[in-house]
């Protein structure tokens, strides 16, 4: 890093570890272009998944320091609105180069502060970086309508423009993608200025990525980034300088979160939790079936809102499936992170670990058949980290809560079925619709499942549906709450209100009359009573 020890986001506080970090950190909000301790007397431990270690200390800060980042955002706005869209935009190309820059940097530390492989982390950035590349079309994105002669001598047009301070709060596992990539750049490109709150329990890409932001040529203030107690959100929220905001996070604190805002009059939009179902039809390629759901169950180790923990088999080919998913997932290698050669890493926290464990005891009360136990996983040299191995549970009948509820872990249920129809409504009885999936190599079948399926994205053959962002993540029923997606045309508009004006001219030496008009087609009329 260039910034000296004055100007970063943290404040190492002792020693080095030379399996991880490099140093125990203390980390600083910024607010105002400036990286600011915090005042607070509380700190929550932020760790190293892989083993089990403190890296940082993250701060649960004071409301005036809310508050402060929210004054900041709002101050720098109006200038930032005014900037031309071209100038905007050419801090995005410069942030994307500094991404490309700074690579391999931004991958390890996601891989040492969340856990996930290095090339799930590389994904993640990646990503990020897609999103702030889409968002330096903005002003393509930013054009609006026109229409000339709407009425007799009547134009009308359209302006998107940007609408003030928005809020993003942030999930932990995607710490750079979500705030960096769905969030920030189209907010920015538009013309508004940002607060984000981090994830406490992986804050450290976030803040990097603030650094970089800065060094792009982001004017102070317009990018905040702070961390706080889970209670103090609400004080964001309810704050009257905040216009809209943007949550990823669990269903439960998301309907929450969209209620509050929504009745402050803010636009809000909320991704919430996921239990994405594939079916397997009995004509699939059993063998590329079976390593999709491997990986779209295990990537990240299961920590992802479009994961696929839930496979509904057609009984014809459900043992063959079954035999096929046990082989492949004891095959996987457990291990930290940031070693290259590791295909399934740990899990974010100890309390994330202790609940999964709690998920695979309560699916053998429930009755499923425990095909593959990954309990009691142990990586040599990591002993103190947060792993769990692939864990298969087969004959998941309806009313079993595993399969029916977000476990968020490398917990994959099959539950059997006769055909297709059976099929598509065992799916279609979640509550919880992000995405699905189907395998087979009929197109009759592909193409009632797409049709008729709840999922809001979905796949045929793609295990992780997730599309390019020019189009949005568009999850369905309790798994998102408003009225527009995140990124694509859908997030132009989220960070954006229309304008429409519509004029006239008069001549000089104008006869006097008065033309009105009352907003019909040929209802362009003079005092006269006479229609154009």
């Amino acid at each position: 890093m260039t910034h000296s020890t004055q100007n970063r986001y943290y404040t190492a506080i002792h020693g080095a570890d030379p399996k991880g970090q490099g140093e125990l950190r203390r980390l600083n909000n910024f607010i105002a272009g400036e990286w600011k301790p915090s005042r607070t007397a509380v700190y929550r431990d932020a760790f190293n998944p892989s083993t089990g270690e403190v890296i940082a200390k993250v701060p649960a800060s004071l409301p005036d320091e809310l508050n402060s980042a929210v004054a900041a955002a709002r101050e720098a706005f109006p200038a930032w609105a005014d900037t031309p869209v071209y100038k905007r935009v050419s801090v995005l190309f410069r942030m994307k180069a500094l991404v490309d820059k700074h690579l391999d940097e931004l991958v390890r530390l996601l891989c040492i502060e969340q856990g996930k492989t290095w090339n799930e982390s590389l994904g993640d950035v990646l990503k990020a970086q897609e999103v702030i590349e889409f968002a330096c079309g903005m002003p393509q994105l930013l054009k609006g309508e026109s229409l000339m002669n709407v009425s007799s001598q009547y134009d009308t047009v359209q302006y998107l423009e940007p609408v003030g301070v928005f809020l993003g709060l942030a999930p932990w596992n995607f710490p750079a993608m979500i705030p960096h990539g769905w969030m920030i750049p189209l907010c920015l490109a538009a013309g508004n200025s940002f607060v984000l709150k981090a994830a406490s329990a992986a804050p450290q890409s976030a803040l990097r990525f603030t650094e970089l932001w800065m060094e792009a040529g982001l004017p102070p203030g317009v990018l905040n980034v702070i961390t706080c107690a889970p209670d103090d959100v609400s004080l964001f929220i309810q704050h009257p300088d905040i216009v809209g905001v943007s949550f990823v996070g669990s269903s439960e604190t998301g309907a929450r979160v969209y209620a509050e805002a929504a009745a402050e009059g803010k636009r809000v939009q909320v991704l919430g939790e996921a239990k994405n179902h594939a079916l397997v039809m009995a004509d699939c390629a059993l063998e590329r079936t079976a390593a999709g759901i491997i990986n779209a169950f295990c990537g990240c180790a299961g920590q992802r809102c479009m994961a696929l923990p839930v496979v509904v088999a057609e009984e014809p080919v459900a043992d063959a499936l079954v035999r096929l998913l046990r082989e492949k997932a004891a095959h996987l290698k457990l291990g930290p992170a940031y070693d290259k050669n590791t295909t399934l890493g740990p899990l974010v926290s100890a309390s994330r670990r202790k609940n999964v464990l709690d998920w695979i005891g309560r699916g053998i009360r429930e009755g499923a058949e425990l095909v593959l136990d990954g309990r009691g996983i142990s990586v040599p040299g990591y002993e103190n980290g947060f792993f769990i191995g692939p864990t298969l549970f087969d004959h998941v009948t309806p009313g079993m809560s595993i399969g029916e509820q977000e476990i968020f872990g490398p917990v994959l249920c099959i539950k059997r079925v006769r055909d297709f129809e059976e099929g598509l409504s065992v799916m279609n009885a979640n509550p919880f619709a992000n995405g699905s999936v189907i395998y087979t190599q009929n197109g009759r079948y592909a193409r009632e499942f797409t049709r008729r399926t709840h999922g809001g994205m979905v796949g045929v053959n793609v295990g992780i549906p997730v599309p390019v962002c020019s189009f949005g993540f568009t999850g369905h029923k309790r798994s998102f709450f408003g009225d527009l997606h995140t990124m694509g045309t859908d997030g132009v508009r989220f960070y954006t209100e229309k304008k429409t004006v519509t004029s006239t001219w008069f001549e000089d030496g104008h006869s006097g009359t008065v033309d009105t008009w009352d907003g019909t087609l040929g209802s362009l009329s003079e005092n006269s009573g006479k229609r154009n």
